[in-house]
């Protein structure tokens, strides 16, 4: 039986989080738009400065700083954050992100996996529509950037992490 189009590329997107370099939590994130991948981005440091794999270290799993908060801790671009970065504007406009997130020490998938708020703020800029995020092998949530993202808008909440 053919693989679904949404589970191929999120296998794909899984594909790409093994370059992630974060002792903590791994995410791969790919853009698509007219079935045309636009961009790929992993989990790792800006360019030029130590990964957290190479210091042997996390600092907010040393600082045990909980999942959702205190990002500006984090070494590491962000998935979302390095597919956006990697393409043009023009070409996320209306276009889907997939993204798969696996724990790094135990390699399972993320649960309730979920982009952060900073990269829920460029995703919403991007112009990116959906967002897909595996659950599981088979499983994945769908993402309506503009009814689940822009109007709930949860920084209005008060509420972190997720």
């Amino acid at each position: 039986m053919r693989r679904s189009k949404i589970n191929y590329y999120l296998d794909i997107a899984e594909t790409v989080l093994q370059r992630g370099t974060c002792l903590r939590r791994n995410y791969g994130a790919i853009i698509v738009k007219n079935d045309e991948i636009i961009s790929t981005g992993y989990v790792g440091a800006p360019r030029g400065r130590k990964n957290c794999c190479d210091l042997g270290y996390c600092v907010r799993e040393k600082l045990n700083i909980p999942r959702g908060e205190r990002y500006e801790m984090c070494r590491s671009v962000h998935a979302e954050a390095n597919a956006i970065i990697s393409a043009p504007r023009s070409e996320m406009i209306g276009a889907t992100m997939y993204l798969v997130g696996r724990d790094a020490k135990t390699g399972e998938l993320v649960s309730n996996a979920n982009s952060c708020s900073m990269c829920k703020r460029m995703i919403i800029n991007s112009g990116i529509k959906t967002v897909i995020v595996r659950d599981t092998k088979e499983e994945y949530r769908v993402i309506d950037v503009e009814s689940e993202w822009i109007v709930q808008d949860e920084s209005l909440d008060g509420v972190f992490g997720y």
